[in-house]
């Protein structure tokens, strides 16, 4: 499943486990956000980064500051593992 948090921001089940990478990348967001905070700028982030734009991390802030605002949020399911497992059992056995 795919969920699009924002304009280059999205989560995909299939995805780096589901956390939110920046669109057409394997990029965390995370990761990129983490970086900034140690004093790196973006123009250096870019230069590690060459499928990162600076408009994807200039929205990767403005996400962060409206998730801390409550103004945005992003809703994370956790699932079974068990469950799934014995679903995909059934559907394999006909059950």
């Amino acid at each position: 499943m795919r969920v699009e948090l924002s304009r280059f921001i999205v989560v995909d089940s299939e995805v780096c486990h589901g956390k939110p990478v920046f669109k057409g990348t394997r990029v965390l967001v995370s990761d990129i956000l983490e970086l900034l905070s140690t004093g790196m700028t973006i123009e250096e982030i870019l230069k590690e980064y060459p499928t990162v734009t600076k408009e994807m991390v200039l929205d990767a802030l403005s996400f962060a500051a409206k998730l801390l605002r409550g103004e945005a949020y992003a809703k994370f399911e956790e699932i079974s593992l068990r469950r799934e497992y014995t679903q995909n059992r059934r559907e394999v056995s006909g059950g």
